[in-house]
């Protein structure tokens, strides 16, 4: 093992199907250092030339995971889908090699429950989290959003014909709808923080903030 690979950086991916292969690529994208863990040997094949290091080996067992040198890592992700028992398994032997933060993904609430139980850190269902966004974007007028809680978001949204040619100042969206807008951006322009004397163009993209149901009602106007 290479010294990098010890470094805080140093991430642990077990499970390399569509959302683990994917994952990891991210995180060597983002300059971390990954190490990829799976005993199906045709994915260790298909990822060995994208990963830094891909290891064909059964995570289930706490001690393969230290001969490879996991529990010198301080973060793993368990993206195991296809087997509930694996999962838990592998979640578990990881605490016992007492890795700090260990993230694992869940396929349904009863195996989040469980996930939880025998020590995961933090749990993530990211089939459903991104098909719940993709929903809120074909039925809505938004065209891209983040939601930080229940009560606040952050929208991508067109102008509203409405405000098209007239002064924030003017229009007050925050009290007419309860958004406010942060900025606005002309196609081949750079972004530009909004203010009262911000005039805004039909072709502009707003980037505005409220509540989830606030951000759509104002994009609905679009």
């Amino acid at each position: 093992m290479s010294d990098r690979d010890n470094e805080p950086g140093g991430i642990v991916v077990v499970g390399l199907g569509r959302f683990g292969g994917h994952l990891a690529g991210a995180l060597i994208r983002l300059d971390h250092e990954v190490l990829a863990i799976d005993r199906n040997a045709d994915l260790v094949q298909r990822w060995s030339d994208q990963l830094d290091r891909v290891a064909q080996a059964d995570a289930t067992d706490e001690d393969t995971l230290r001969q490879l040198g996991v529990a010198e890592f301080r973060r793993a992700v368990v993206a195991i889908g296809a087997s509930v028992e694996a999962s838990v398994l592998t979640v578990l032997a990881l605490v016992e090699l007492g890795v700090p933060q260990v993230w694992a993904r869940a396929t349904s609430a009863k195996h989040a429950k469980i996930l939880a139980s025998v020590g995961a850190h933090h749990v993530i269902f990211p089939e459903a989290e991104t098909g719940e966004h993709v929903a809120h974007l074909i039925v809505t007028r938004m065209l891209d959003f983040i939601e930080f809680g229940d009560d606040f978001a952050l929208a991508k949204v067109r102008v509203p014909r409405a405000l098209v040619g007239k002064p924030l100042a003017q229009v007050r969206p925050v009290d007419r709808y309860g958004v406010r807008v942060l900025g606005a951006k002309l196609p081949g322009e750079p972004f530009e923080y909004a203010s009262d004397t911000t005039v805004l163009s039909p072709d502009s993209i707003l980037v505005v903030e409220g509540s989830l149901e606030q951000v759509q009602r104002f994009a609905a106007l679009t």
